[in-house]
């Protein structure tokens, strides 16, 4: 199974320069916990509910605010959509995250892979194998 046949491919985006209330709008609007930052295809960064919590209320700042000042920009962990679903949940595991971007060959956003995506085409024991790894303390071993 490849990743476009599991991943959402109907992504809410913002650009760099939207405002964190219109993003945390989107967000509450399609029911996601992430919004990718994008500027002409191009992922820069992504934005979580948490960045928004941690960045944003807890410092104080305005939600008038760019979305570029509080998106998580450092190397986005991303896929293609033409790769094997089991590699992209082993990416998943081994870098701890709960979600993937998925780019096209032209390096262009086309879609999120979720563990929530896995679970609905690729089954329950793999989540569940891919959430443990995700959970665990860095350099401890699987039981």
């Amino acid at each position: 199974m490849k990743v476009s046949d599991a991943m959402t491919s109907q992504v809410s985006v913002a650009r760099p320069g939207d405002s964190i209330r219109k993003v945390a709008e989107v967000m509450a609007k399609v029911d996601s916990g992430v919004v990718p930052v994008v500027d002409n295809g191009k992922v820069l960064g992504l934005v979580t509910d948490r960045d928004i919590v941690l960045r944003v209320v807890a410092e104080g700042r305005s939600f008038d605010a760019p979305v570029s000042e509080v998106m998580s920009d450092g190397e986005v962990l991303s896929v293609k959509e033409d790769d094997v679903l089991a590699d992209a949940t082993a990416k998943m595991a081994n870098n701890q995250v709960r979600r993937l971007v998925v780019l096209n060959e032209a390096g262009n956003l086309t879609g999120i892979l979720s563990l929530g995506d896995v679970a609905k085409d690729y089954g329950a024991k793999q989540v569940g194998k891919t959430l443990e790894e995700i959970s665990q303390e860095p350099g401890e071993a699987a039981h």
